[in-house]
């Protein structure tokens, strides 16, 4: 029986990618991240302009970069400023890597009252008193994250008494030996106690702090203790985790779905001077909650690196 199709029929036959349907085209052009939306997508047709200029494509704004973006061929805090202009109020989740002022900030949260969800890594050009104003605009946010960024501990407590609602919170860095403290978690027992994960990778904290921790935030579901060396799990503090916390990650797990360093830093490393901390040290808070000195191998005592900070 002779085939009516020609040889060519399948294997060469041409598509016509404007022929899908909206909702599909939609669905593709939301895997490109928002600056390949705005510098070359929104350009190859009428179409897709439209279907870009939509504002449920951009409820979720990923502006997640490297940390060379001051070398890309565009302005990402303008583009960004355009992403959060086309929500028109809508956007729900906003992430940012590596960059961001403290008027770009205020700008989103201003623009989007809205917002559950905010992401902010690397992200030391935003000031203390420039998060606390734009958190304070946000009702409905629930999960915040502020990985290796350079917030001082008044204002953690700060964003859990404006934030009651919030229920996630992560705080991600890497560890330094020879460290304790524990005023993070004291802030965070004390000023969020709806939270049910809590993320706090790599911090300095001691039995005392997650003591306080379990005690405040009675809701906790997932606790994520990766690298927090500081802590003894061995006693009746350990069964208190596995008995209180369904999802709970321990100080010596795994770290391999890590996307951050997981690099664990000795006080006496030796560090380049134009490098900007990820995270909180002060010269101040390198000493423990008992005020008892910590001597260096390296004999610095940190004068270099004011206004950083530990949780």
């Amino acid at each position: 029986m002779e085939s009516n199709l020609s040889p060519n029929s399948v294997e060469g036959e041409s598509r016509n990618w404007l022929e899908l349907p909206v909702d599909v085209t939609s669905m593709i052009l939301q895997k490109l991240g928002p600056v390949e939306i705005l510098t070359y997508a929104q350009y190859v047709c009428s179409s897709w302009r439209k279907i870009c200029e939509d504002p449920l494509m951009w409820r979720v704004i990923d502006m997640r970069y490297p940390c060379d973006w001051w070398d890309m061929d565009y302005n990402l805090e303008e583009l960004c400023r355009q992403a959060v202009k086309r929500s028109c109020g809508q956007l729900i989740h906003f992430n940012i890597e590596h960059f961001g002022t403290d008027d770009l900030l205020l700008y989103i949260t201003q623009s989007c009252n809205q917002l559950s969800r905010l992401r902010l890594v690397y992200c030391n050009r935003i000031s203390d008193e420039g998060l606390v104003e734009a958190v304070s605009k946000l009702p409905l946010l629930e999960d915040l994250e502020l990985s290796f960024c350079s917030f001082d501990v008044e204002t953690l407590e700060t964003l859990g008494q404006n934030c009651p609602g919030l229920k996630s919170l992560k705080l991600n860095r890497q560890f330094y030996r020879r460290v304790e403290c524990d005023k993070g978690a004291l802030a965070i027992a004390e000023n969020m106690p709806n939270l049910r994960h809590l993320h706090i990778f790599g911090n300095n904290l001691t039995n005392k702090g997650l003591e306080a921790i379990l005690d405040g935030c009675s809701a906790l579901e997932s606790l994520d203790l990766r690298h927090c060396f500081n802590l003894n799990l061995a006693g009746q503090l350990g069964a208190k985790c596995s008995e209180k916390i369904k999802d709970l990650r321990l100080p010596h797990d795994p770290t391999d779905d890590c996307e951050f360093t997981t690099e664990i830093v000795d006080d006496d490393d030796t560090y380049d001077d134009d490098y900007d901390y990820p995270f909180g040290l002060s010269d101040t808070d390198l000493l423990t909650d008992d005020d008892d000195y910590y001597e260096f191998s390296g004999g610095s005592d940190f004068s270099d690196y004011t206004d950083l900070y530990f949780y």
